[in-house]
């Protein structure tokens, strides 16, 4: 169980030290960098090279934004495999309509919970 623990931990860990990493040593911003890691993931899927970092760190892999680019892309890959053309234009929201749904119900929570304050440059 600790093994499977510290998987989880090193793999998550590693992706985000690299968006930290970009953050800093680069003038990419956060939502481009977030960006490049849903694309990332939706071609490190397409060629099959996600489906054993998940096997090896399970929420390691899939919990990091990575992680939705590899569900976007597995949900328009069987969408096709069963819907033909057309599941190029549902199969992805169809597989992230969960995560899609939750984001923006605790954002709605969020907001009417908390006052946003604008940055000061």
């Amino acid at each position: 169980m600790w093994l499977m623990y510290l998987k989880v931990f090193l793999v998550g860990g590693f992706i985000c030290m690299l968006g930290q990493i970009l953050l800093i040593k680069t003038n990419i911003t956060s939502s481009r960098i977030l960006v490049l890691f849903v694309v990332i993931g939706a071609i490190m899927e397409a060629f099959g090279l996600y489906e054993p970092i998940v096997n090896f760190a399970g929420a390691g892999a899939t919990v990091p934004i990575t992680g939705f680019g590899r569900s976007l892309a597995k949900g328009v890959i069987d969408a096709i495999k069963s819907q033909g053309f057309l599941g190029v234009f549902t199969g992805g929201l169809t597989a992230t309509a969960g995560g899609i749904a939750a984001a923006v119900l605790f954002a709605y929570i969020f907001a009417l919970i908390f006052n946003s304050k604008t940055k000061k440059y």
